[in-house]
């Protein structure tokens, strides 16, 4: 999974490396890079693995192809996707749009949130760390765990 939060900054040819942890996770699922976006949630870039993003076309291809909705996702994950392989040193080339979009300048925080993961410009971040701390606080009582038969760790 994608865990924790690590800064990195971008290199003098525009490459920032990706945390290792993130790599080695990739890694045992095949992958050798990732597919990046501009998030429509917040200023971030949002960083899947290929098999989510086909999960998320999956998802768009199931819906009526004459309804705007369909067109409205495809336009706003699909088209703005890239797909950034890593090179020899687990550096990947973030383009000057998504930097433009997170308005990250140098720094950036590589935020894990579990199955995915996003990059931040740490000042935009931390506001909406703390943010989202009191929201998760408000909604505690929202987030349980499934119970199963025979398994008593989930009661």
């Amino acid at each position: 999974m994608f865990l924790s939060t690590y800064e990195n900054k971008l290199d003098k040819k525009g490459r920032v490396s990706v945390p290792a942890s993130y790599r080695s996770y990739l890694s045992n699922l095949g992958y050798n890079g990732v597919i990046c976006y501009p998030s429509f949630n917040n200023q971030s870039i949002e960083v899947w693995p290929q098999d989510r993003i086909e999960k998320i076309s999956n998802t768009i291809d199931k819906l009526n192809p004459f309804e705007e909705k369909r067109d409205f996702f495809a336009t706003s994950i699909l088209s703005e996707s890239i797909n950034l392989q890593f090179d020899s040193e687990g550096r990947i080339s973030l383009t000057t749009k998504l930097l433009k979009h997170a308005k990250i300048k140098n720094s950036m925080l590589f935020v894990g949130q579990g199955k995915t993961f996003q990059i931040w410009e740490p000042t935009t971040f931390e506001k909406f760390r703390a943010s989202a701390r009191k929201k998760a606080n408000i909604n505690r009582a929202s987030l349980k765990w499934e119970k199963h038969l025979n398994n008593k760790e989930g009661e």
